[in-house]
């Protein structure tokens, strides 16, 4: 789980990253707000509409099991987790 919200916070800012690469190339400081505050709104609306692409994507290509789910239960006095059969 904090592997998942690890990688959605790094989409989420990937747009970011990328304009500061853009300003550093073209010799300009990133560090400047004047920079920035035009295209706030749209790298954080590219950084959601990114996140939640792989979102999505993640959903469609994750493996499917076939079965029924065996939700947890007690075998013996043994808690037997939970499973696909």
């Amino acid at each position: 789980m904090l592997r998942a919200i690890i990688e959605e916070v790094l989409l989420f800012v990937l747009p970011f990253c990328v304009f500061a690469a853009y300003l550093v190339i073209n010799r300009r400081n990133p560090f400047d707000v004047e920079h920035w505050s035009p295209h706030v709104f749209r790298l954080a609306v590219a950084g959601f509409l990114l996140a939640i692409a792989v979102l999505i994507y993640g959903g469609f290509i994750a493996p499917r099991s076939e079965g029924a789910y065996e939700p947890p239960h007690m075998e013996n006095g043994v808690l037997v987790p939970g499973r696909f059969k």
